[in-house]
């Protein structure tokens, strides 16, 4: 099997949903074309935002990651996608090995620091989220909470704790243990996590609506959804809290919603454009007040939410880069019956 092959087998097992095609402007042949892996109701708007902006028509196809990465790598050169926007670095980056995503110009990479974007230049990031512990202070005290991938497997927490196994944030965080701790490490915590008995659900906002309701002591999440949630219900009415871990351990993964230019296509500089608006202050402002996301450009803060400081956080030190080798995490999740 060819290396490209492979790489479409191992995104395709990533797929659980149909492709979802939607048009965000008037169409057609000569509308710029965007696959994006991120959530209609999350970007919709900033995609809207994008399409005044520039003044380029633009047509917008909705689905996971995973499923537009699989998209453009089955479709090759006969893609109509000019932009991919992406969930997370791991996708950006197995697209971007098979040759798919063109260089960005200088002027778009120094609009955000080094480590939020690609080694060779093919994707920048667009946002950043961190892995937090959502945890229900009604019956776990802070003195409780785990500080380490360690403490997360202690018997203490067997079936206190929720995950999403289909998530590709959790997908990024087991690669993100493996990347830094080794495969005999993963390994085998991904075996004493099994045998605690973690429960499963279906996204992010199940896990946080689970713990807020008292169904479940703790979760590992994105910090996002619960910004979301108090901003819909107000503080008062949510119980649920979250904490961060620091000292570099996995479980504060910062990663990143990206997006890179499909090499070889005919909208190069629409592209380009539209990739430079969306790491604008004006799109940048987005992410940090209306998805409560961290915004790449660090020159752009959030009115909105109070998020501690990404340099606060204190998380792993990791190339996000390294994080498109899907095909060993997914090996490992099948063989701990955790996928």
């Amino acid at each position: 099997m060819s290396r490209r092959a492979r790489a479409v087998a191992l995104i395709m097992a990533l797929l659980t949903v149909p492709v979802v095609a939607c048009g965000s402007g008037a169409g057609g042949g000569d509308a710029l074309v965007i696959y994006s892996g991120r959530n209609e109701g999350l970007v919709g708007g900033v995609l809207d935002q994008l399409e005044q902006a520039t003044g380029v028509d633009v047509e917008v196809r909705y689905g996971s990651s995973g499923e537009m990465a699989a998209q453009l790598l089955e479709e090759g050169d006969g893609t109509r996608a000019d932009v991919f926007f992406s969930q997370d670095a791991g996708a950006l980056g197995a697209v971007a090995e098979q040759g798919r995503l063109a260089e960005l110009p200088s002027d778009v990479l120094d609009l955000v620091p080094a480590e939020y974007r690609a080694d060779d230049g093919r994707w920048v990031a667009t946002s950043a989220r961190a892995r937090v512990v959502a945890y229900d202070p009604r019956v776990v005290t802070e003195a409780e909470l785990p500080q380490s991938l360690d403490d997360v497997v202690d018997p203490k927490w067997k079936g206190r704790i929720g995950y999403a196994p289909t998530n590709g944030s959790w997908q990024a965080f087991v690669t993100s243990v493996r990347v830094l701790k080794g495969e005999e490490f993963a390994k085998d915590w991904l075996r004493r996590f099994a045998a605690n008995e973690p429960k499963r659900y279906d996204n992010n906002i199940a896990i946080l609506n689970a713990v807020d309701d008292g169904q479940l002591p703790a979760g590992l999440i994105n910090h996002y959804y619960w910004y979301a949630k108090v901003a819909e219900n107000g503080a008062d009415a949510v119980k649920v809290k979250l904490h961060h871990v620091s000292g570099g351990d996995p479980l504060g993964l910062v990663n990143v919603a990206g997006a890179g230019v499909i090499a070889g296509n005919d909208r190069n500089d629409a592209a380009v454009k539209a990739v430079r608006f969306l790491l604008s202050e004006q799109a940048q402002r987005y992410f940090a007040d209306e998805t409560a996301e961290y915004p790449a450009n660090p020159s752009v803060k959030s009115s909105k939410h109070q998020l501690p400081a990404l340099t606060e956080l204190n998380g792993p030190d990791i190339d996000l880069s390294k994080l498109s080798s899907l095909q060993q995490t997914l090996a490992l999740l099948q063989e701990a019956g955790l996928s």
